[in-house]
This record gives C-alpha cells, structure tokens and sequence, in this order.
C-alpha cells in the first residue's frame, strides 16, 4: 500500500517528531509512506470569518496541488465520521482489496480545511469530537495506521 499523508504546518516539537520517525520505521514492512508538508499561510489571531475562509482556501489549492488524481483520499475533519481502530484496519484492507491500495490522508491546518478539499474527499474521518493540535494529529494518525496493519496480521500491539 502506498500512503500519503499531506500536512499543513511544520512540526517543530522535538518529542513528535521523535514519535513521527518511530512510527514511520515501523510501518516500513507494511507500506511505503510519503509526506508533503505544506507551510501555513501567513495570518494573525484575529481574523474575520471571511479572512479565515480565505486562508483555507489558499491551503486548500496547496493541498490539492499534492493530491493524485487517482489516489483515495481521507480527510481528517471533526465532522466526519468516528471509527474504531478496528474499523480503520477494515477500511484499509477493503481498500487495498479493491484496487485502491494508493491513500492520501490530509490534516488541514489551524482553521480547517477549504470546502474544495472536502469536495475531493472520498471519506472524512474524525478522530474525536474533541479538537487536538493539528500537529499532533500526524503523530496519532501515523500510530493508528500501524494499529491497523497491527490488527491485520492479528498481532498483539493492538491490544
């Protein structure tokens, strides 16, 4: 399987970025990963509303200037859907059964994601109602799919 995982923002903590290359090393007997980080668009802490559809819009042509046509793309949104760990093993073993072994998950940034990137998204996925730093998510989301292969192979690290 061959996952790509789009992010807007630099991960500067050193503690998640040790987490990103663990995870990262793990799943190499399980897929080929790729990154593109993307840089987030300049603002301050006040804006409008239409400021910060504005800046979602701009990330939004980045992230999808990085999206493969032919790529099944997951969106990582609050409003999406909540699966299980299990659920998401599922979810991605149907994939690649179907012919769509090739996967893009998106962690939009501090605002969101464009309306146009949730237009392109095949699934929106939700990891809680809760908000986490859109930083942080690329550290859970990497330790999630290695769950999922985990489970896959039925051994024991899921548990």
């Amino acid at each position: 399987m061959h996952i790509q995982i789009i992010t807007v923002g630099k991960i500067k903590d050193k503690y998640l970025k040790l987490g990103i290359e663990e995870f990262t090393k793990r799943l190499k007997p399980f897929c080929k990963l790729k990154f593109d980080e993307l840089p987030d668009e300049q603002a301050s802490d006040q804006l409008s509303d239409k400021e910060i559809e504005q800046v979602k819009n701009r990330e939004g042509e980045k992230i999808l200037g990085k999206v493969k046509d032919h790529y099944h793309v997951i969106a990582l949104a609050i409003e999406g859907d909540m699966w299980s760990s299990e659920k998401l093993a599922k979810e991605l073993d149907q994939l690649a059964t179907y012919g769509k072994s090739q996967l893009t998950f998106i962690i939009g940034g501090s605002n969101g994601l464009s309306q146009a990137v949730y237009d392109r998204a095949d699934q929106l996925l939700s990891f809680s109602k809760m908000t986490f730093p859109h930083q942080m998510m690329k550290l859970i989301l990497l330790e999630q799919v290695y769950r999922a292969f985990k489970i896959q192979k039925g051994e024991p690290y899921h548990k």
